[in-house]
């Protein structure tokens, strides 16, 4: 990989360790810490998530305007400023307001961080992508498993770690990313190249295809709000739960290259790719719906990693093949907020759903949303003309 992918990878795995010491405790600290319901949680997670939108098509625009140094620059400094509020002020209300100002902030670095992995190794294809990917996930490993120990102890611990990872990440965008340059000088518009007609196409195409996207997302952290707060019903400690995420991480990590090896041999193009990974997501989910114990939750979570290594990484990949020359921030926008989206309306939805008619209703309306996502990854790009020589190729 060149030098400039590896400073994104060792950035995105430091920024998202930080995060996961709070994200997959934050349904279990508002429910049982802070004494609210489930629905609740939900539609605090919903602001939280709602400001990243927001900040994902924000942060693509200005990718494409600034570049990638200064839209970064803009979201760290943001969301350090309210991680630092987060550590000494904690109750209710503060907690809701900062926690939706990290949504913006994060919000605004992902698709610049997307956009400049592809920019810089625009030879690797998909390798650049799933090189984020992985470090992502080794950053949830990280997180995942000293968050669960460090949070028995006491939540405080929590938010000081996230504030000390992010300030670590700032000082690496800083001093790291200023050389990177792929930012908009010579970026042209959609108008400007005349190709308004073909690029809509790819813009509808990509609109399709991520309907399924955020469907996936939306049952996916279920695992993060309903999913956990069903696993302490059971009696599953905090420190198992966050293993399991911790498990899912180090498996993305070391599974991700045997993965891009295998999948060669099984799924030709990307369509198809995605397709097993939400038939996978619909077995995984079979699995949690009867789950008693913790050795059930963590086959479940397995078979959900699997799945997860097929889908996340092919949709930003197709974004980057679909944008047009200088538009690859708006595309990579549209992708994490889509992914943001179904972490906004996941969590307020499932709470409504467990809160009204239990866990087993949910099950059924979550495998419901699986099905429509089969459809709209058949039929996205029905009416692209040259979509055989732009998405199909998963190599």
């Amino acid at each position: 990989m060149p030098r400039a992918l590896w400073l994104l990878v060792i950035g995105m795995a430091v920024n998202v360790t930080g995060a996961s010491f709070l994200w997959p405790l934050n349904t279990i600290y508002i429910h049982e810490h802070l004494g609210k319901s489930l629905t609740f949680a939900g539609f605090v997670l919903m602001l939280n998530s709602g400001a990243s939108v927001i900040g994902n098509l924000y942060g693509g625009s200005l990718f494409d305007k600034i570049g990638g140094y200064k839209s970064i620059l803009f979201g760290v400094g943001v969301t350090l400023v309210a991680l630092i509020g987060l550590t000494f002020w904690h109750d209710l209300i503060p907690y809701v307001i900062f926690l939706t100002i990290i949504g913006f902030g994060s919000g605004v670095v992902f698709p610049s961080m997307y956009a400049m992995a592809g920019s810089v190794w625009k030879e690797g294809g998909r390798k650049a992508f799933n090189a984020i990917y992985v470090a992502q996930n080794l950053g949830v490993a990280v997180g995942a498993a000293l968050g669960g120990y460090v949070a028995s102890y006491s939540f405080q611990l929590i938010f000081i770690a996230n504030s000390f990872m992010y300030t670590i990440f700032f000082f690496i965008a800083v001093f790291g990313y200023r050389s990177i340059q792929v930012n908009s000088g010579n970026h042209t518009s959609v108008i400007q190249e005349n190709k308004a007609i073909k690029n809509y196409s790819r813009l509808y195409a990509l609109l399709i295809l991520s309907i399924g996207y955020l469907l996936c997302w939306v049952a996916y952290v279920q695992w993060q709000s309903t999913i956990a707060s069903h696993t302490q019903d059971l009696g599953i400690t905090l420190k198992q739960y966050s293993l399991l995420w911790a498990i899912n991480g180090a498996l993305i990590v070391l599974g991700q290259p045997i993965m891009n090896n295998v999948v060669k041999y099984f799924a030709k193009t990307l369509k198809l790719q995605i397709l097993i990974g939400i038939f996978i997501f619909i077995a995984s989910f079979a699995v949690v719906s009867v789950a008693q114990q913790f050795t059930a939750f963590l086959t479940a979570m397995i078979i959900l990693t699997i799945g997860e290594m097929l889908i996340w990484p092919a949709v930003p990949t197709i974004a980057n093949d679909l944008a047009p020359k200088g538009r690859e921030g708006f595309y990579q926008g549209i992708v994490n907020s889509t992914a943001t989206g179904g972490r906004m309306i996941g969590p307020l939805l499932g709470g409504l759903m467990v809160d009204l008619y239990g866990m087993s209703m949910l099950f059924i309306v979550l495998m419901s949303l699986f099905v429509v996502a089969i459809f709209t990854t058949i039929l996205y790009d029905r009416k692209l003309k040259d979509s055989n020589s732009i998405v199909t190729q998963a190599s």
